[in-house]
């Protein structure tokens, strides 16, 4: 008998795994030390700019170091079986530092006038992961 797989369905959701940083972040350790500790982590950079939107930093700074972040994401997310889209659920804890990477850099570019990147990140979150978008936009 033939075995037919369901072509529709899509590929499997993307789970990352733990990520490094995670604990120093979790410990209380500031975001900048983290990302020297750890700079292949999404989610050090994710913290790094989201904490220097927080306090305030240029708009240029906080796109530079989410887009850091993105770029960290996409690497990670490949060498572990992502095809370049499917999901990549919110509830999954490690997936976080991807979707705060996209999710910052989303609100970055809007607010450096990138209205087409923006446009973009927002997409690609929503079809990542509605839950993040819910949580994060």
């Amino acid at each position: 008998m033939t075995q037919f797989n369901d072509l529709m369905a899509g590929p499997p959701p993307t789970e990352l795994p733990v990520d490094p940083a995670a604990g120093e972040l979790d410990a209380g350790a500031a975001a900048i030390d983290v990302v020297r500790h750890h700079p292949e982590s999404p989610l050090a950079w994710a913290t790094l700019a989201e904490t220097a939107r927080a306090e305030g930093a240029d708009d240029v700074s906080v796109y530079a170091y989410a887009r850091v972040g993105y770029h960290r994401s996409l690497d990670l997310l490949r060498r572990n079986g992502w095809k370049g889209h499917g999901p990549v659920p919110w509830a999954h804890e490690p997936n976080r530092g991807f979707l705060r990477s996209l999710a910052a850099l989303t609100k970055a570019a809007e607010a450096i006038g990138e209205t087409g990147e923006a446009e973009r990140c927002r997409d690609f979150l929503r079809d990542s992961s509605p839950e993040a978008a819910d949580a994060l936009l």
